[in-house]
């Protein structure tokens, strides 16, 4: 069966995200089509839920706050129904395709760089492609920190005990692209990369297996793609350069 309901309190992508991840952990809830815009939470359910155990799903602090509707007007219905069916409906390469162009420009940018005018040191090129790897995906995350945090403690192993560590993250991104651009004791910044990078995959592999319907925070609360095996190749990625630049 569907319900509509209206959630107050959602200021921004990673709000919607929270709270469709929140409502979809209940048992009886099959999905739920939550829509920034006007606050509608549209249900799909196994029966009838009543608005105080969802409540308990958002919590008791009051910062987001669910009621029903006891009407579902046109309008809302078709941009609930429009905002699905265009996110289902969309192929792997329109899901993909931000991500798609901002890993090829920063390729692109960093064997210019390392193009020594007669051959290209491929040293050089995963130093700068680490560089601008982090620095641009830091850039995203900072844009919305409040968003990504919540998006990113869906999945991440650390971030879902400790909240601040949503917060910090970005700025870990940030300096260890500065670290790379800058050739910073290439021993400890590639040490740090594999840690950070290794363990952030951890909670992305688990999140896969487990075919959790969630957003993806690389890029932030900007862009909205889901959590799949091209975020495990891309954490596993950097994991893999950072270790063959600590053997070169």
């Amino acid at each position: 069966m569907q319900e509509s309901y209206t959630v107050s309190g959602m200021t921004c992508n990673g709000c919607v995200a929270k709270v469709k991840y929140l409502l979809e952990g209940h048992e009886a809830i099959r999905e739920a089509d939550v829509s920034l815009e006007n606050g509608a939470a549209i249900l799909q359910t196994d029966r009838i839920l009543n608005t105080e155990e969802l409540q308990a799903l958002l919590g008791s602090d009051g910062k987001y706050h669910i009621t029903k509707q006891q009407e579902m007007t046109a309008p809302v219905a078709a941009t609930a129904s429009t905002i699905l069916d265009e996110e289902e409906g969309k192929s792997w390469l329109a899901t993909y395709k931000p991500l798609l162009l901002i890993a090829a420009f920063i390729a692109g940018v960093s064997g210019i760089a390392a193009y020594g005018g007669d051959s290209m040191h491929f040293g050089a090129w995963m130093q700068y492609f680490m560089a601008g790897f982090f620095l641009v995906f830091s850039f995203f995350k900072l844009l919305d920190i409040k968003g990504f945090a919540s998006s990113y403690q869906m999945y991440d192993l650390l971030a879902a005990r400790v909240k601040a560590w949503g917060y910090v993250y970005p700025f870990v991104e940030l300096a260890l692209g500065l670290a790379y651009l800058t050739a910073f004791n290439p021993v400890l910044t590639n040490s740090v990369t594999l840690v950070v990078m290794g363990f952030s995959s951890l909670g992305v592999i688990q999140s896969v297996l487990d075919k959790r319907k969630i957003r993806c925070a690389c890029l932030g609360a900007v862009f909205n793609l889901p959590m799949s095996t091209v975020t495990i190749v891309e954490d596993l990625l950097m994991v893999a350069m950072a270790g063959a630049m600590l053997l070169l």
